[in-house]
């Protein structure tokens, strides 16, 4: 669904149809991620320091807000000086450029010559109820603070309709966040 990549964690937006498949699918991600980094950096062990954490998204209201969070973490992390800069109106280190979200049309150089990184969603909350609340507009940063709640540890299976999930990992160069959902956030 939705993705960005910060120098020191990631957040997906994913869609599950249950806590157990969100958990199973994260755990492959991320399995996927470590091979892939321990074998550019020709080294072995750990990748990532925590667990990951989800949180169930309920409303319209707050996929809008993960949305936004999700998408222009990296450019408020900017502003704040705790990032790399991001000079253009859209963080290509997120799935951005893909989003088809934005009131702004949105077009990035050699974009078509890339497989396409991201899935169309499924969920309702995902497709049409978060723009209820308006589309997101490129100039928007997502306020200080969390994506909305406070996300909970993630340590076993349980039903869900939707999760946010983010997971703090260690040794990434220049990288971003992530998120998921069911609408999840992972």
């Amino acid at each position: 669904m939705q993705y960005a990549v910060l120098n020191d964690h990631l957040h997906f937006v994913v869609e599950a149809p249950e806590r157990r498949a969100l958990t199973r699918g994260v755990q492959g991600l991320l399995i996927r991620i470590a091979r892939a980094l321990n074998k550019l950096w020709q080294r072995r062990g750990k990748v990532f320091a925590d667990r990951y954490h989800d949180r169930i998204l309920k409303t319209p209201r707050e996929v809008r807000n993960v949305l936004r969070y999700v998408l222009g973490n990296g450019r408020k992390h900017a502003a704040e000086g705790r990032e790399v800069s991001v000079p253009q109106a859209i963080d290509t280190y997120t799935s951005a450029p893909w989003f088809d979200g934005f009131r702004e049309s949105v077009t990035v150089r050699g974009i078509e010559a890339m497989p396409r990184p991201v899935t169309d969603s499924r969920t309702w909350m995902l497709t049409i109820g978060w723009r209820r609340h308006g589309l997101l507009s490129v100039h928007e940063l997502p306020a200080t603070g969390s994506c909305g709640a406070t996300p909970r540890r993630n340590y076993g299976a349980s039903p869900s309709n939707a999760a946010t999930a983010s997971r703090t990992s260690t040794g990434i160069g220049r990288g971003r966040n992530s998120a998921s959902t069911n609408t999840s956030v992972a």
